[in-house]
């Protein structure tokens, strides 16, 4: 078994995609006794992308041939159409060896991760099922994605209506209108949290096993959330790991970028994806009535944003 298999999802970023593997490349310098697999899997690419990672991966496999000592090998899955993020990383999961998995984005770029900490961190605390370091924005401000509450409807209302970002420097308040982000929270400490994003998600191929992993009614979006939720179920922590710190570009193949045609597509994904979530985890709680009205307020919240 391998101590570390890297999921990493490819969709038409092949140049970010490039920078995404050589950073995780040196940072895996820093661990040289682990035995690694990175395994990337191509959602159809359009634009070299697989011939771009089929140069690395000969690369890597070429420093093995004149024996320069690396644990690194890098596997790639091909799909001939765009199956979706959670179907993607599964088919990636279903092959991978490690013993501890990390789902990593495309658009993020490791500065200094030592896996080796990680792991020890994560072998030493058995109750941990999930970790995340320091999600950092090209702004230097925190990816707030990567730190997250789950959206009950109390904290996604607070969210939505602005009540977090007036109440979040406010000690006594934060804590009760900002559970959408966890604003209560000193970003500077290790401590628990509800779920990261998918942008850096270190966790254990046991559990994963256990969950089944990526739930694929989950094209896109929300399906990180829910994979955490169920990891909390059967009773594991998430963790913040602030020790370490990634940049995670963002929106490089999402709402942001592209043609109208799909911002629109991928907009729908992500709103599809909060009632997919409140169904699945909240909706039992609630009576038909105010089930409705969620489902409303979403897709008026969809509207607004177009």
């Amino acid at each position: 078994m391998r101590n570390l298999s890297v999921i990493i999802l490819s969709h038409n970023t092949r140049e970010i995609t490039k920078q995404c593997l050589f950073k995780l490349l040196n940072s895996l310098k820093l661990s040289p006794e682990l035995k690694t697999e990175i395994i990337v899997v191509d959602n159809a690419s359009t634009d070299g992308s697989t011939k771009m990672i089929e140069n690395i991966k000969y690369q890597i496999s070429n420093n093995k041939q004149k024996r320069k000592k690396t644990n690194i090998e890098i596997k790639i899955i091909k799909n001939d159409q765009n199956v979706g993020f959670a179907k993607a990383n599964n088919e990636a999961l279903a092959v991978s060896e490690g013993k501890y998995i990390l789902f990593l984005n495309s658009d993020v770029l490791i500065l200094d991760v030592n896996f080796e900490d990680l792991i020890y961190y994560m072998d030493k605390n058995r109750e941990v099922g999930v970790l995340t370091v320091r999600v950092w924005l090209p702004n230097g401000k925190i990816d707030m994605a990567s730190h997250r509450g789950f959206p009950t409807v109390w904290s996604s209302f607070t969210y939505f209506t602005k009540l977090e970002a007036v109440f979040k420097k406010v000690p006594k308040l934060s804590r009760f209108f900002g559970g959408y982000h966890l604003t209560h929270l000193d970003l500077n400490t290790i401590h628990e949290i509800d779920s990261p994003s998918g942008a850096f998600y270190f966790t254990r191929k046991s559990i994963l096993d256990k969950v089944r992993g990526f739930d694929t009614k989950f094209f896109m979006y929300g399906e990180d959330l829910d994979l955490s939720y169920r990891i909390k179920k059967i009773g594991y922590k998430i963790m913040y790991y602030p020790l370490f710190t990634v940049t995670h570009l963002k929106y490089q193949s999402g709402l942001q970028k592209g043609i109208k045609k799909t911002q629109h597509k991928t907009r729908n994904y992500f709103y599809e994806a909060m009632k997919i979530f409140y169904d699945k985890h909240f909706s039992y709680k609630n009576g038909k009535f105010l089930n409705n009205l969620i489902h409303f307020f979403i897709s008026v919240k969809e509207k607004i944003s177009q």
